[in-house]
């Protein structure tokens, strides 16, 4: 079935799998332990470290491996909670991640605040340096800043590496989560950012693993307890057979797929014409403003979401309606709520992202059967 839903989770790349049946049968001893075996598979998860630090630009002790973006956003929100003065607040893009979103309100109740945002949903750099000098002013400091690297929703890029310059230049501390960039486009820079996230399954790693750059002036950070391993900065004992995989596919990405992205991007703009001329009507989300060469956010003209997705399935093309981890609950999307788009439209809006092994003919098929699909709903009325 053609896959467009590689936002909320992908398959298993080949240089992963190989990776991990590898590493199970060559390294599955538990790295904690005192004898030799086990101290090789240490030496590969410092070897699998630096390499992470070098494709982030980031020194090797600052790499937690993690169980992915969620435990990521939990344990930074709390030790930035127990950490930053007790005045300070936190400055979140409302169009975050559920996880982030939650995890931050959470850690710092009554003490978090949106970020403005323009029409496409992007954070601008000048009004956040406005805003955190004018919090610095009314002693209400703001400590940190929580901006995504690339919204899983509608694909917008946010300008991380410009905000990461604001906030260094004001003693703030930024959060960014990198889970749809990274695997996408290249890593090089996210490393100058203090605190970086993101999840091995969004960019053909196995689930249940993740990756988070503590912040460089941070050695007390801890998030789970109960143990020394990771120099203390995360209790439990390591999965080496994932962190294997997730690097595998992330070397992958970096050495050959981030290459492809114009391409990509080019066979993602002919379908968005292609839908434009048989939909009349449809209206892209973010068209203002740079995306992911994967993601398209669509407001279809008519039709809720649900049976554009329920019919499309039906005919084996696989899209959604917006974030995995948002489907059960009740409500429009935050993210589109956010860039004002009205409750109707927000209803009636899909999101279609591609991964690297998707095809030109992919799109043009999807194209055609979004037509077909078009038409049999209105039959239907």
């Amino acid at each position: 079935m053609p896959y467009f839903d590689h936002n909320a989770t992908t398959p298993l790349s080949p240089a992963a799998r190989q990776a991990w049946l590898q590493a199970q049968d060559e390294a599955w001893a538990n790295p904690a332990s005192p004898y030799r075996e086990a101290a090789r598979v240490r030496v590969r998860l410092e070897g699998a470290r630096e390499a992470f630090g070098l494709l982030l630009g980031a020194a090797a002790d600052r790499v937690v491996h993690v169980s992915g973006a969620t435990e990521a956003a939990s344990v930074v929100a709390a030790h930035l909670a127990r950490s930053l003065p007790a005045h300070a607040r936190v400055a979140v893009n409302p169009t975050e991640h559920p996880c982030v979103l939650a995890a931050f309100a959470s850690a710092f109740p009554g003490r978090w605040q949106g970020l403005p945002v323009d029409t496409d949903g992007k954070v601008e750099p000048d009004r956040v340096a406005s805003l955190l000098d004018g919090s610095r002013a009314s002693g209400a400091p703001v400590g940190a800043l929580v901006v995504m690297a690339a919204n899983n929703e509608t694909g917008v890029l946010q300008p991380w590496a410009d905000l990461g310059r604001v906030c260094r230049a004001r003693g703030v501390e930024m959060v960014c989560d990198a889970s749809q960039w990274l695997g996408k486009l290249p890593a090089a820079g996210l490393g100058e950012v203090d605190w970086v996230f993101g999840t091995a399954h969004k960019f053909g790693g196995p689930k249940g693993v993740g990756l988070l750059l503590r912040a460089a002036q941070a050695d007390g950070f801890h998030g789970f307890v109960g143990g020394g391993q990771q120099r203390g900065h995360r209790a439990g004992t390591e999965d080496y057979p994932g962190v294997a995989a997730m690097l595998a596919a992330l070397s992958e990405a970096e050495r050959s797929q981030v290459l492809w992205e114009e391409e990509r991007a080019a066979w993602r703009n002919g379908f968005e014409r292609a839908l434009l001329a048989v939909l009349p009507g449809s209206s892209l989300v973010g068209a203002g403003t740079e995306r992911l060469w994967n993601t398209v956010s669509v407001s279809l003209p008519r039709h809720e979401n649900h049976r554009w997705v329920a019919r499309l399935d039906q005919r084996g093309f696989q899209i959604s309606t917006g974030s995995a981890c948002a489907s059960g609950k009740q409500g429009p999307s935050h993210v589109l709520a956010a860039i004002g788009l009205e409750p109707e439209a927000m209803r009636r809006t899909v999101r279609i992202s591609a991964g690297w092994a998707t095809v030109m003919t992919e799109w043009t098929a999807l194209a055609q059967a979004m037509a077909a699909v078009a038409a049999e709903l209105d039959g239907a009325r």
